[in-house]
């Protein structure tokens, strides 16, 4: 995967996790895009590594599957850390 398609990739997963995952989240379109590619890589991970899956081509089904899932878990986490961090006050 060339690293431009990586980003584009990531942009894309962290734009249609961000329209899935039910709530306002924080952050604006340059976090949306650093949980996007950080979730890229961590569906590619999981895909690639843990279950198997031949993920050759950027932007087949499964891997937007995947970076979409990755970039889900990754805004889960992210507003769980917000959330915590912003109610100390």
């Amino acid at each position: 995967m060339s690293f431009i398609g990586f980003l584009i990739l990531g942009l894309i997963a962290g734009a249609l996790a961000k329209l899935i995952l039910p709530g306002k989240q924080g952050g604006g379109i340059i976090i949306t895009m650093l949980l996007g590619v950080v979730g890229a890589f961590l569906g590619g991970f999981i895909g690639g590594s843990i279950l198997g899956v031949d993920l050759g081509s950027t932007f087949s089904l499964m891997s937007i599957l995947f970076a979409v899932i990755g970039a889900l878990i990754v805004l889960v986490i992210y507003g769980a850390i917000t959330k915590r961090r912003g109610s100390r006050v």
